[in-house]
């Protein structure tokens, strides 16, 4: 019986690398598959890793009907056995439904990854519907972690490494700069785009990587946990 599973987490906690290594594990055993992405790091039609591994993927658009997609295919004499989707938090809801349908009506597994929820820990709709719908959902079981060295369960996106609690659901950014000090340039600069996994405690206080560096290198000794103070740079901080 085919499934429609969905293995979902923070960032960093290697979906991409383990949609390329059940993608490889399949095709090794002489089943036939696509894969479909959205958004990728690496740019269209791209499924990349953090660990550098990279492949050509299908580009998921607004207008792309996975129904179709599988039919078309079928139809041509191509054997679609399985279905990689990764950045699967950007599918819409239809998309999702469309998912289903697949594995309910022809017999193909589909394997979906994505983050969970947004910056603003709110659910993403197609991972919403992914959710209600899936078969089985399987947290990965390799940890991302905070700047602090707990484990990271929330995504934020920073702006110059400041944590900011406003705006699209779907920016562009650079994990690498969310916690860069050097980030935040002078006058001309462009402001930088970033995102990093939190633990929870950090994540409700707004203490990024950035601002916990900033506290690290006051000349003044606190008397009580540096990251207990909410830093000035921080933006729409309880309190």
């Amino acid at each position: 019986m085919a499934e429609l599973v969905f293995f979902s987490g923070t960032m960093d906690c290697g979906k991409s690398t383990l949609a390329l290594q059940m993608d490889h594990n399949h095709r090794a055993r002489g089943r036939g598959g696509v894969r479909f992405t959205r958004n990728d790091r690496a740019g269209g039609s791209r499924i990349s890793s953090r660990l550098g591994l990279e492949t050509d993927a299908v580009e998921v658009a607004d207008s792309t009907d996975f129904w179709d997609e599988v039919v078309s295919r079928r139809t041509k004499g191509q054997r679609v056995d399985f279905l990689i989707c990764d950045e699967a938090q950007f599918y819409s809801p239809v998309q999702v439904e469309q998912l289903a349908r697949v594995v309910d009506e022809v017999d193909v597994d589909v394997f979906a990854f994505g983050i969970t929820a947004d910056f603003r820990t709110r659910l993403f709709p197609g991972s919403q519907r992914l959710i209600e719908l899936a078969d089985r959902v399987q947290v990965l079981q390799v940890e991302a972690l905070c700047w602090c060295g707990r484990r990271a369960t929330q995504n934020a996106r920073t702006v110059d490494g400041v944590m900011v609690m406003e705006g699209a659901q779907v920016v562009v950014g650079d994990v690498d700069m969310a916690g860069d000090p050097a980030a935040a340039g002078g006058e001309g600069h462009v402001p930088a785009v970033g995102y990093e996994t939190l633990c929870r405690r950090h994540y409700m206080r707004r203490v990024t990587a950035h601002g916990a560096h900033i506290m690290a290198q006051q000349d003044e000794l606190l008397p009580f946990e540096v990251d207990a103070c909410l830093w000035r740079g921080s933006r729409g901080a309880p309190g």
